[in-house]
């Protein structure tokens, strides 16, 4: 571990810093107070560290993936809002997602019988497990889920099994995740879906990145009845809203009305942070300006 990791510097006061760099206009930083870990390979870069503010933070490739002061916004929202709108998901796929975050919201549905999780790098999940054990909770030794190390893409184009909810919980698309931004790929879910099955994207900052949630909507549009996105604000994903993509066949999964999410919220008898049944059908609702980028 070198004492001025990739992506870093110092300040005037000697202070260590992180710099994520969004854009070639649009940057963010943010303090290290503790160092935990820093590796650089040629695959990727890594680096753990604790700040006063967002609490433990792990970043790869210069992008922040995890801070633990809201993680729990993104992984209730990609969880809640798909199992709640669709009311008897049994089975789920996971591609990506090895931190283990979505799966312990996910767990939390007595309804859901089975979670397979694609990732295509064991040291993910074991990383996680060491660094991050707070985000998955002992999910991954929960006796529902199957763990299956191997390229998500391949996977879906090969699997026989068939799912009510397909999460791709993937990272930005540069390098092994852009092909799960495709429309090939879509395709091959797609055809996993059981009836009445939901789709739900990772499909990042709608403001400064218009471009993959354009090309997911475009998809989408094409292979499904009903889809749309629905928004999240995570203030350690600078950058403004993150876009979730959402794509059925059955228009009162997509449009699902608010009593019965009330309703099918109480019955689940669960404490959340962000999700709320209301927070569920307003983010559904698109500012002008993200809509026109995307339209």
């Amino acid at each position: 571990m070198t004492d001025t990791p990739k992506h870093t510097y110092r300040d005037a006061n000697g202070d260590l810093w992180f710099r994520e760099s969004l854009s070639e206009g649009i940057g963010n930083g943010l303090r290290i107070d503790k160092l935990l870990y820093a590796e650089a390979s040629d695959v990727q870069d890594l680096i753990v560290f604790e700040n006063n503010e967002n609490g433990r933070v792990l970043a790869i490739d210069g992008l922040v993936q995890v801070s633990m002061a809201d993680e729990f916004i993104y992984h209730e929202m990609v969880s809640h809002v798909p199992l709640l709108s669709h009311g008897a998901v049994k089975r789920v796929l996971i591609v990506g997602g090895g931190d283990g975050g979505a799966m312990r919201e996910m767990l939390k549905h007595k309804g859901v019988e089975s979670i397979t999780l694609v990732e295509i790098d064991p040291d993910v999940i074991e990383f996680s497990k060491k660094w991050f054990p707070d985000v998955s909770q002992g999910s991954f030794e929960d006796s529902r889920v199957n763990v299956v190390i191997a390229d998500g893409s391949k996977y879906v184009e090969e699997t026989t099994d068939t799912f009510d909810l397909i999460l791709i919980d993937s990272s930005d698309p540069v390098g092994p995740s852009a092909v799960l931004f495709t429309r090939e790929f879509y395709t091959a879910c797609s055809k996993l879906l059981n009836e009445g099955g939901v789709i739900v994207t990772q499909s990042g900052l709608a403001a400064i990145h218009p471009e993959p949630v354009k090309s997911t909507s475009d998809s989408f549009k094409a292979l499904f009845a009903h889809s749309g996105f629905y928004l999240i604000c995570v203030p350690a994903f600078s950058g403004g809203f993150m876009a979730l993509g959402f794509a059925t066949n059955d228009g009162a999964t997509f449009d699902r009305d608010i009593v019965t999410i009330r309703e099918r919220f109480a019955a689940l008898n669960i404490k959340t942070k962000y999700y709320s049944p209301e927070i569920h059908k307003g983010s559904f609702a698109l500012p002008p300006y993200i809509a026109e980028k995307i339209a």
